[in-house]
């Protein structure tokens, strides 16, 4: 039985498909899960983070805080690396699920939501996700 949480391993998800959005150009991946959020912040303040990361993204993505809200632009590339977001894409951080959100995403395959941060590529010249889209 394995003992990660559904939280990590779409963590994980998260970092490979916003890896796939730096190898073609695309807009940093937006994080608008706080359930998630809350894994990836526990997660960058340990050792573990670069090896995490290595594994999923296969380099060291880090961290921007940076607010905006819109359009998720990331979610195709997931349903079609990973079937549809799970319920933990709309929880927040006590665990408390956003039913009407979760309906709107599965009547119309796309999610508007805001964020608060978004991964980086570690090389030092990332730009900012734009506030609103």
């Amino acid at each position: 039985m394995s003992t990660t949480s559904v939280e990590r391993r779409e963590l994980g998800r998260f970092l490979a498909v916003a890896k796939q959005r730096y190898d073609t150009g695309e807009s940093p991946a937006e994080m608008f899960s706080p359930a998630v959020d809350a894994e990836w912040h526990k997660l960058l303040a340990t050792p573990e983070y670069a090896t995490f990361s290595t594994e999923h993204a296969g380099i060291v993505l880090g961290h921007r805080e940076v607010k905006g809200s819109g359009p998720i632009a990331w979610v195709a590339a997931y349903k079609e690396a990973y079937g549809p977001l799970p319920e933990i894409w709309f929880t927040d951080a006590e665990g408390v699920l956003d039913e009407a959100a979760l309906a709107r995403y599965r009547d119309t395959g796309t999610v508007v939501a805001e964020w608060d941060c978004s991964p980086t590529s570690g090389d030092g010249d990332d730009e900012a996700v734009p506030a609103t889209r």
